[in-house]
């Protein structure tokens, strides 16, 4: 018995075509553990999808991918001297986001970042005069720009990209390419209009593989059913049951990923006030499981262990039977399956 991802596999490629017809040209991403699906699945998803390039985050991850996918891997980590040199085909794009990076990858093909107001990693616009000379001995395949999430300072991303637009046309750098991430279609549609030459190729992960919601399910199956009564000490650190229920064994546990969280930006009085009773919660030990069951998401009975949680249900519920199944609500990019259903 196991964790389960069910995918609905025509809705989900359905979703993957809207995406393709919104963003022409998409580039899609495929890093980390695959956004949930592992790494030759999403390689066979974009070549279903047609895609000539395929954006992965690592070298490590272009030399498990580049059997399964036939088209161009762009890497997206840049480049950086003194990296151990891992094997890899001609068809690897580098990134690349310094000028020393640039004289590093003589002959090679690369994607050069320029530094947007995210502040992570890229040419400044100091940079540009000297890029003319270090360009001379690679094989440029274009810029790119990697955009924030929010605005919330009201600045327009396409306004961002026109900038360094602006500031690449006036050193006379070649515009042929420039790869984005994080915009809109209709922005995509504004750059496109008002740079004609330039072709646009938006790099996207989430909103291609995860867009659609309702198009994929973790389940967990129901390994043993325990009845416990008020005050009876069970687990590995012999609490007391805080009330009758049942104690329920359930596939999904830290070695999926399960009860692992990654830090989240909180906007609102709201989420921060729900955030501070979580933390709350947890110091007496209650912590909400990802299973929900009976209509409810139910309470870990103790911290998951290495594949299994177990869960409290209290007795006012129905009592869960072997071989069931419970919904889980889970973070794609941080959960492990043990097999994955199309239905």
């Amino acid at each position: 018995m196991a964790l389960t991802l069910y995918v609905d596999t025509a809705r989900w490629r359905a979703h993957h075509k809207h995406v393709q017809e919104q963003f022409p040209g998409l580039v899609p991403v495929c890093k980390g553990n695959g956004y949930g699906f592992g790494h030759e699945r999403l390689a066979e998803e974009a070549t279903r999808l047609g895609s000539d390039v395929l954006a992965v985050g690592t070298t490590y991850e272009a030399a498990r991918i580049k059997d399964w996918f036939g088209g161009d891997l762009l890497v997206l980590t840049p480049y950086r001297r003194g990296e151990e040199p891992v094997p890899l085909p001609d068809r690897v794009i580098r990134s690349v986001s310094s000028i020393d990076g640039v004289y590093g990858l003589v002959g090679a093909r690369v994607v050069i970042e320029v530094m947007s107001s995210m502040k992570r990693h890229g040419i400044s616009e100091q940079d540009l005069p000297q890029l003319h000379a270090a360009i001379e001995n690679v094989r440029l395949e274009g810029f790119a720009i990697h955009l924030p999430l929010d605005r919330t300072d009201g600045s327009d991303a396409v306004e961002e990209v026109i900038g360094w637009m602006d500031r690449l046309r006036a050193a006379r750098l070649p515009l042929h390419t420039m790869f984005v991430s994080h915009l809109k279609a209709d922005e995509l549609v504004r750059l496109q209009q008002q740079f004609p030459q330039t072709r646009f190729r938006a790099r996207i992960g989430t909103r291609l593989w995860l867009g659609d919601h309702e198009a994929t399910e973790y389940r967990g199956a129901v390994l043993d059913v325990t009845r416990v009564a008020k005050g009876e000490r069970f687990g590995y650190r012999q609490q007391k049951a805080a009330s009758d229920g049942y104690l329920v064994v359930v596939a999904g546990g830290t070695s999926h990923g399960v009860g692992l969280e990654a830090p989240k930006a909180l906007h609102g009085v709201m989420p921060r006030a729900k955030g501070v009773a979580r933390a709350g919660l947890a110091t007496v030990n209650r912590n909400l499981s990802p299973f929900v069951w009976g209509g409810k998401q139910r309470w870990f009975a103790e911290p998951p262990h290495m594949q299994v949680s177990i869960l409290f249900v209290p007795s006012d519920a129905p009592e869960p039977k072997v071989g069931e199944e419970l919904v889980a609500h889970l973070r794609h990019t941080t959960t492990q399956f043990d097999r994955l259903v199309d239905r």
